[in-house]
């Protein structure tokens, strides 16, 4: 049976001649540069049905083997020249393939790239296929992890089409999309790029459609935080309905990670114009989980956290000596300016929490400290002044 071009493979089977002295010899299985050597010899083979089936091989035996991925090297060239078979199989076949020898692998990420794979994959984002169009994303993803495919990713016209991806893609294709647009944006020039296709209204709606703790997640507010470094997506986040709202929400139940970046965002429109942006958020009930991030975010999402907070005072200056410039007068400040009495309620209560919670943290850190500083010939009083010196 041939190749049917309706979709259905009918795949041929490779013919074995069995001799006499092979009948009573049990099958032994072929060694793993046997193998790799009889794949890649499919591969060449001008019967489309066995290129579909060496592909699958390959995809298959480097899946999880990083070795098997250095011995296809070989088959980049040829996988390459599949794309732009007339059949769907083969295309996803090879595409497949492609992406499992690219990973963890710079040197294949890079020769993929140097073999042309990336035009016809930049084809593949506009088909109507979604399996085919998820497999490009994907590739993408994988692809764009090399510093050195960067720069050629974004000047070969893939930032526009991701971004229209994030607009009509399906679920796991905007996932995909924002992935492979957040490792782009690692290229600090592709940033510029990403922001003139405008992007934030699709991200905005992407981070308000997923979970606040995913990676999709993540990825958004990661490259949100990118963004509002320029003037161009402050403004846009701003002036897209519930843009703020969006971050905020991250900012009080995403990831360690989410929140980190979510804060980062915050603080960037702060810091670049603090009359203008202000307001806009603390209208979205930021105090709360800013309070928290206090005490139970990362390192650098405390220091983020207490800095937005002393900014969002009415006074972001600090305080004279009579008045000291401690979080808890910068919250109440800030407090007492709040709008509604069910915020305000929120964010006293969001304080007392905090508070306490610190001063557990703080309890247990001496008390681990005196445990460690206590060997039999040192008295509790020399303890105390050696904990309270450090």
């Amino acid at each position: 049976m041939g190749f049917k071009e309706s979709g259905q493979c009918h795949l041929t089977t490779v013919p074995t001649t069995v001799t006499s002295s092979d009948a009573d010899t049990p099958p032994r299985a072929l060694s793993p540069s046997s193998n790799v050597n009889q794949t890649l010899l499919l591969l060449q083979s001008d019967d489309v049905n066995l290129r579909v089936q060496a592909a699958a091989e390959i995809r298959r035996l480097t899946k999880t083997s990083q070795r098997y991925r250095r011995h296809f090297s070989g088959a980049v060239k040829p996988l390459v020249d599949m794309l732009r078979c007339n059949y769907i199989e083969a295309k996803e076949a090879a595409l497949a393939a492609l992406l499992n020898l690219a990973v963890k692998d710079e040197t294949n990420k890079i020769n993929i790239i140097d073999a042309g794979a990336l035009e016809p994959i930049i084809g593949f984002l506009q088909s109507e296929d979604p399996t085919l169009q998820e497999h490009a994303i994907a590739a993408l993803i994988t692809l764009s992890a090399s510093s050195v495919n960067k720069p050629i990713i974004s000047a070969s016209g893939a930032i526009p089409l991701l971004v229209e991806t994030l607009r009509h893609g399906s679920s796991q294709a905007k996932s995909d999309a924002v992935m492979a647009l957040y490792n782009l944006s690692t290229h600090p020039e592709n940033v510029s790029l990403i922001l003139q296709t405008d992007p934030i209204p699709p991200l905005v709606n992407l981070l308000k459609s997923c979970k606040n703790s995913s990676k999709t997640a993540e990825r958004c507010t990661g490259l949100i935080e990118l963004l509002v470094g320029f003037d161009e997506g402050r403004t846009e986040l701003t002036s897209e309905e519930g843009g703020i709202l969006a971050v905020v929400e991250v900012l009080e139940s995403g990831s360690l990670q989410s929140r980190e970046h979510a804060v980062g965002t915050l603080l960037t429109m702060c810091q670049s114009d603090r009359c203008k942006y202000r307001e806009p958020i603390l209208r979205e009930g930021v105090i709360p989980g800013l309070l928290e991030l206090t005490v139970q975010g990362t390192p650098k999402s405390q220091l983020k956290a207490q800095t937005l907070l002393r900014l969002l005072r009415d006074n972001p200056y600090p305080r004279s000596e009579l008045q000291p410039d401690t979080l808890e007068n910068i919250v109440c400040n800030i407090i007492s300016r709040i709008d509604g009495e069910e915020q305000t309620g929120k964010a006293k209560q969001m304080l007392a929490e905090m508070v306490q919670v610190s001063m557990e943290q703080s309890l247990k850190h001496l008390q681990q400290r005196a445990l460690v500083c206590t060997p039999a010939d040192l008295t509790i009083s020399n303890c105390a002044s050696e904990v309270s010196s450090k």
